[in-house]
């Protein structure tokens, strides 16, 4: 079995332990030196001319999206045809909602899940408002994955269920297919948030009757801030593809400057603007990290971090039994993402002592302290440290220094 952290050398990290990924990458060593060849060569040197390739460089900046694509596509269980990259989450899963709607022009609601992270809510929301759509709200994952909450408003009404694959605060996970199953006996689409998914675990869209998918990359893909996002569309829903917005990139002939818009054929049509060149070149460097990885090797590990630290938790709340330390993330693996979350009464606090020493994990409102798992760079000894300091922080009640009185803005 691959130990967990076996391909910690090809990143740049500080001595600490570092259990954000789920929130942010570490970053990959090749992205830096990547980047600077981009600005200094490719734009200093090839200036336009590396729209095309430049020989004894990495340029071909036209082709940047369909590389992109290429790398991503084994982590989703996907053909790299079907993938686009570009634009954000938020406007990716806007541009997906549109063009789900759309496709079932006779239907009146949209379902999103109450777990979501609130972007998801908030695009929905204004696609419903958009099109003169209802919203209609279903519970989270529960224990048997989320099927019976959907089965609660699933009606023959329903145009589209647009759900977070892994709930962002607790971990808990929907079961893709068996949701993806229930949402097509009522003729609706299914569309999933894979930001907390893809390059942690398998997701296999494909095999798993998924409709629409999107997801970031600056998460456990570690592509760095803001780094551009990806959208699949299952291929036999590609010719009616008609998404909000039709940009020069997804003409069929973006340079003849037509002012007809043709549209591409497939998931191109999704292409917008001219593509963020910095960007998906940080993005193309950061994949690379995954070459010869399996999600299977990915899960794996994933699951020996989580599960260790889920029993570190376990400890902990028994030894300190008046700290309320009440686990929320789901012990069965099947129903969990790489995180492990718990409810403490100061648990912004807490996560600040951790940081002062040396663990970093985050905070989610109300009470939630959340740790993300990175199979590729986290350790078993992180985990260890990290519960050896939460140890320390819970006997010495450290969360309640008035310095952590007042919560800054990110974390």
């Amino acid at each position: 079995m691959t130990a967990p952290g076996w391909r910690r050398d090809l990143f740049a990290l500080p001595d600490l332990v570092y259990l954000d990924g789920n929130s942010l990458g570490a970053l990959p060593r090749t992205v830096a030196d990547r980047v600077a060849a981009v600005v200094e060569d490719e734009w200093g040197r090839g200036l336009i001319g590396s729209w095309n390739h430049v020989p004894g460089s990495s340029s071909g900046w036209i082709d940047l999206v369909d590389r992109c694509a290429r790398l991503l596509a084994p982590l989703l269980g996907v053909d790299a045809a079907d993938v686009h990259v570009g634009e954000s989450t938020s406007q990716s899963l806007f541009a997906t909602t549109v063009a789900g709607a759309r496709m079932r022009p006779d239907r009146r609601v949209l379902v999103v899940d109450r777990s979501t992270f609130p972007t998801d809510a908030y695009v929905v929301s204004s696609v419903a408002r958009l099109l003169d759509l209802e919203v209609r709200w279903c519970e989270g994952p529960g224990d048997d994955g989320g099927v019976a909450a959907l089965e609660a408003v699933l009606d023959d009404d329903v145009a589209l269920v647009s759900l977070t694959h892994v709930d962002f605060r607790t971990g808990a996970m929907f079961d893709l297919p068996a949701v993806a199953a229930a949402i097509h006996q009522h003729g609706a689409l299914a569309q999933w948030d894979l930001c907390h998914s893809t390059g942690a675990m398998p997701v296999d869209l494909a095999a798993a009757g998924a409709d629409l998918a999107v997801g970031c990359t600056y998460k456990y893909l570690n592509a760095g801030p803001g780094s551009p996002a990806y959208a699949w569309v299952a291929p036999h829903l590609q010719a009616d593809l008609d998404p909000p917005v039709a940009g020069w990139m997804g003409h069929a002939s973006p340079f003849a400057m037509r002012l007809d818009h043709e549209p591409r054929t497939g998931v191109g049509r999704l292409r917008v603007g001219t593509p963020p060149v910095l960007a998906l070149s940080a993005l193309e460097a950061a994949l690379g990290v995954f070459s010869g990885v399996t999600t299977a090797e990915l899960r794996a590990a994933s699951l020996q971090l989580t599960g260790r630290f889920l029993a570190h938790v376990d400890t902990l709340a028994a030894r300190f039994p008046d700290e309320q330390v009440a686990l929320v993330t789901p012990r069965a693996h099947h129903r969990r993402g790489s995180q492990v979350s718990f409810r403490h009464p100061h648990a912004y606090g807490l996560v600040q002592a951790l940081i002062a020493r040396g663990v970093v994990g985050d905070f989610r409102d109300p009470d939630i302290a959340r740790f993300g798992f990175a199979p590729l760079y986290t350790t078993l000894d992180d985990v260890d440290r990290a519960a050896a300091a939460l140890a320390e922080v819970l006997e010495s009640r450290a969360y309640a220094d008035p310095a952590y009185a007042e919560r800054n803005a990110v974390t």
